[in-house]
């Protein structure tokens, strides 16, 4: 006997149960992190240290260099001694005369008498000195080649006119021959209150000239 297949209602096929898929979760390891950290630390340490022996270096070269330079400058910079002068009393040269300075005397309102008397614009200085021919031919001496300093630096010229009129001057073209020497004076016109510093002697007046000092 048949049966009629209306009556039984077909089942549906059994489906797989569904399966669950979980996500792939990848996990690191503890020691690989570890040493990637110790590399990297060694790294910059050696960075570290090859910058410090650099600058370290360098330092070292500039402080030898500035020790090397102070040496230097010590060494430079001794003091030199001063040259003094010579000064009154004392024998100077200058071409073929020699010279020697023995007194100085200011404050002269005027010099000579009767109908020589001169009066100073200012004050008269006198400068008493020896000239004496060193050389192996005549020179003639005259006033007009001396020079009288001040402090200030200020120069005077020797007042010829009024010293030709006074006995023993000897200052005025005096012609001196060699071995000779004579003694006379220097007068000079300057003004009231003025301190002396030197005397600038010449054998002639394109002559180098020295310098004695008044002070």
């Amino acid at each position: 006997m048949h049966q009629n297949p209306q009556q039984y209602p077909q089942q549906p096929h059994p489906q797989p149960p569904a399966q669950h898929y979980q996500p792939t979760v990848i996990v690191q390891k503890k020691g690989n992190g570890c040493l990637k950290a110790v590399l990297v630390g060694a790294a910059v340490l050696m960075i570290l240290i090859v910058v410090g022996v650099v600058l370290g270096g360098r330092g070292g070269d500039s402080e030898v260099s500035l020790t090397e330079g102070s040496a230097k400058t010590t060494h430079a910079a001794k003091p030199r001694k001063t040259q003094v002068a010579p000064g009154v009393g004392e024998v100077v040269k200058d071409g073929r005369f020699a010279f020697k300075v023995t007194k100085v005397e200011k404050g002269l309102s005027q010099v000579g008498e009767g109908f020589t008397v001169h009066k100073a614009q200012g004050q008269y200085v006198l400068v008493h000195l020896t000239v004496k021919n060193i050389g192996d031919e005549a020179q003639m001496f005259t006033d007009s080649a001396q020079k009288l300093i001040d402090t200030k630096g200020r120069t005077f010229d020797a007042d010829s006119g009024a010293a030709v009129w006074l006995q023993d001057s000897n200052a005025f073209l005096e012609n001196i021959n060699p071995g000779n020497s004579v003694k006379g004076f220097l007068l000079f016109d300057v003004p009231k209150g003025l301190t002396l510093k030197a005397v600038e002697l010449h054998d002639s007046l394109f002559s180098g000239g020295v310098t004695v000092s008044l002070r």
